[in-house]
């Protein structure tokens, strides 16, 4: 009975024994099933995530390459459309035109439909007719009108913006600024046939030109009467001009400082307002073979001269300062509307942008710096005579022959960005040549924008490069010494030293790099150097004698310790080689090696240089590139170690051949993610640098990059603006280069373990 009870306890414990090695396998396959599906839909969501980014950025780029698009939105016929027109403009908004004919009527209408709101006819002298008109290049509001009679007559649009019950209403008036009554220009009262006009709060430039080939000059000052307390305009001074030929086209810059006389057949007298007396600088064609002049405007801020001709095309023209100091004419760019001639060039009130139309019924949009067409337009059939856009440079009205008015609303964003304009170099006006530059601010309204991305990327590259010209020998040497020739107790003290250096943030280093390093190496530029190049003889000759000592004594060194003794004489050869710095300095760099560099070698030197950002970055790369080839020098088989030095190898031989290529997978993920890092680090480059973005090889220059040019400059930006797309297409051009290098390194890293994973 007694058998029977314990046969049955232990049937019974098997049993349950049984059940519960089948329940913990169950819970088992369980748990494998649930980790394999959790990490597959890990897996797939960082995929899904990248490539979310991905479209992300591209959808905040895309727009920024969109050309310009035209919507009409009102077709009619002018109330005076028979008169030819002199002057033709909108307000802002672009809801309330302005049209001036040669009977001197000025009319204010509705642009969207062309009903009269309001028109002025213009007080004329007896006998006396408009003969010449001109816009102000500084203000584009002021209309300057020449008499017959050799007067002036001034006339300026102002717009009134009120808001009653919450709705913007605009109220048209035609003001005079320098008095209702016309100007005395020219004493001898000969007609103006051309005329030009600058004038501000502290006075008046006028050029006008009259029989006999002649442009007269006078410059008119505002002054208080005490008695009347009225502003009257008292005459300064004036000059006189002998014409080289006809003068079709005058030209006075907004500081009326340049003066431009062109004639149809081409030729450009450009002159200089600076001094007492005109002084002629230059005197070119400016016309391509078989072409005549049609028409001549300013781009925005009257630097650059865009020249239509009577076949199509629109060149670009701008002084430029030569290698004596003096100013010239430069051709800049060409663009090609058609091959009628061409009516009239109208710049934008806020960009680099142009419109252009022809004797066709052609209109074309474009962008003088990006050099880009964005829209070419056949209006009609029949010949255009007239256009003007808005400030805002949503609203376009145009008149062709029949005085029919044309209204468009115009939609054209992103004008100045184009890959030319992005990667290129560009002739910016102002500069004497085409160069990469990137500013994307400044004080005033006429800046020219200039985005490229070149220097930025230039200067990615060149920090990466120098970070990891620093970091990976270091990381590399210290990483094969520990992981193979060090003891093993002191390998526990160094190897998590080294990868705690990881958990220091890059803005401690950056703090310090900027403040502290790049004063110190400043003052003690000759000791680094000294540091740098005494350091690898002293290592030599350490290693030289330690090898002479006696078999006995080198017993006494542990195994594997003999790194420690090589740390005194870094610290040793560090404070001799500083110790020194002064002494070198002054007999050879004269006491200031900075200083030295910059005027004696002829290379430039900035306080927060690539050499700055390569140490500290370099210093925060390390830990990521030693930590993971430690690991792979370290796990390779002692197997395969052992053999090698059993058939008579060396250990450094055995290192070399042997441990270095099985380990080069692990060794190359490590390099590339300590790319990656230097790559895509903000924090130090944009408190260790000058944030200056230039295209400088020199290590002793500044630079700027990608990463912290986003940093420095996104809370600024507009949201939809050119140069929030600028900064997202940066943000794409990091995520595809990363992308791209770590897709490489993937596939050579699997090829390396192909090769030697058989070892």
């Amino acid at each position: 009975m007694m058998e029977n009870t314990q046969t049955f306890e232990a049937r019974m414990r098997e049993l349950l024994s049984q059940e519960s090695h089948s329940r913990y396998h169950r819970w088992r396959k369980l748990k494998d099933r649930l980790a394999k599906h959790g990490v597959a839909v890990g897996g797939i969501s960082v995929i899904i995530a990248v490539v979310l980014i991905f479209f992300y950025l591209m959808a905040e780029v895309a727009p920024a390459f969109e050309g310009a698009e035209l919507t009409p939105a009102g077709d009619y016929a002018l109330s005076r459309g028979q008169e030819k027109p002199l002057h033709l403009a909108m307000d802002e908004y672009g809801e309330v035109g302005l049209r001036v004919d040669a009977g001197g009527m000025a009319q204010f209408f509705d642009a969207t439909n062309g009903k009269l709101i309001k028109e002025h006819a213009l007080v004329l002298p007896a006998g006396a007719a408009i003969t010449s008109q001109a816009i102000a290049a500084n203000d584009p509001q002021l209309l300057a009108l020449g008499l017959s009679n050799g007067q002036v007559l001034l006339v300026k649009q102002d717009y009134k913006i009120s808001y009653p019950n919450n709705t913007r209403v605009t109220t048209p008036e035609l003001a005079f600024p320098y008095g209702e009554d016309p100007l005395a220009f020219d004493e001898a009262g000969r007609p103006l046939s051309r005329i030009a006009v600058q004038g501000d709060d502290a006075g008046l430039v006028l050029v006008g030109v009259v029989e006999g080939g002649k442009a007269l000059i006078a410059k008119f000052s505002l002054q208080e009467n005490l008695m009347t307390e009225t502003t009257e305009l008292a005459r300064e001074e004036g000059s006189e001009l002998e014409l080289n030929g006809a003068a079709d086209f005058v030209l006075l810059d907004g500081n009326a400082r340049r003066l431009y006389l062109a004639d149809k057949r081409g030729s450009l007298d450009f002159y200089t307002l600076a001094g007492a007396e005109p002084r002629l600088m230059e005197r070119l064609d400016v016309h391509a073979q078989g072409r005549e002049l049609s028409t001549v405007s300013f781009l925005l801020g009257s630097n650059s001269l865009m020249i239509g001709d009577s076949q199509g095309g629109i060149s670009q023209w701008f002084p430029v300062r030569g290698e004596k100091g003096a100013m010239h004419m430069a051709h800049v760019r060409d663009f090609q509307l058609g091959t009628a001639p061409i009516v009239a060039i109208q710049p934008e009130a806020r960009r680099k942008g142009f419109l252009a139309i022809d004797t066709a019924g052609k209109l074309g949009i474009f962008h003088a710096t990006a050099e880009r067409t964005l829209l070419r337009h056949e209006l009609s059939a029949g010949a255009l005579r007239a256009l003007a856009i808005s400030d805002r440079s949503h609203r376009l009205l145009i008149e062709d022959a029949k005085g029919q008015a044309h209204f468009f609303a115009v939609d054209n964003e992103h004008p100045e960005l184009s890959w030319s304009a992005l990667w290129g170099k560009v002739w910016y006006e102002g500069y004497d040549k085409p160069d990469y530059v990137y500013q994307s601010s400044a004080s005033n309204n006429d800046f020219e924008p200039k985005f490229s991305l070149a220097p930025l990327t230039f200067g990615t590259m060149k920090a990466a490069f120098y970070a990891m010209l620093f970091a990976v020998p270091l990381a590399l040497g210290a990483a094969m010494f520990t992981a193979y020739f060090m003891a093993p107790a002191m390998r526990t003290l160094v190897k998590p030293s080294i990868e705690i250096m990881g958990a220091l943030p890059s803005v401690i280093l950056g703090f310090l790099a900027g403040l502290w390093l790049a004063p110190f190496l400043e003052r003690h530029m000759p000791g680094l150097f000294a540091f740098l190049l005494f350091l690898p003889l002293m290592l030599i000759g350490f290693g030289l004698g330690w090898q002479r000592l006696p078999v006995g004594l080198r017993s006494r060194v542990g195994a594997g310790w003999q790194g420690a003794l090589v740390i005194p004489v870094v610290l040793l050869t560090a404070g001799l080689s500083f110790a020194f710095d002064q002494p070198i300095e002054d007999a050879l760099f004269g006491g200031n090696m900075p200083a030295w560099l910059s005027n004696v070698a002829g290379i430039g030197y900035d306080q927060r240089n690539s050499l700055i950002v390569g140490i500290a970055m370099g210093f925060a790369v390390i830990p990521s590139i030693f930590s993971i080839a430690e690991d792979s020098v370290f796990s390779v088989p002692k197997s395969l170690v052992n053999g090698s030095l059993a058939l008579g190898a060396s250990p450094w031989q055995t290192m070399v051949r042997v441990i270095l290529p099985t380990a080069s997978p692990g060794i190359f993920s490590a390099l590339m993610i300590g790319m990656g890092r230097a790559v895509g680090e903000t924090m130090i480059v944009l408190m260790a640098t000058g944030n200056t973005p230039i295209m400088e090889a020199n290590i002793f220059e500044g630079l700027r990059t990608l990463s912290a040019n986003i940093a420095v400059e996104m809370p600024e930006s507009e949201v939809g603006s050119s140069h929030y797309r600028v900064l997202f297409l940066a943000a794409l051009v990091l995520f595809m280069f990363t992308f791209t290098v770590n897709t490489l390194a993937e596939l050579v890293r699997n090829r390396l373990r192909k090769k030697y994973g058989s070892l």
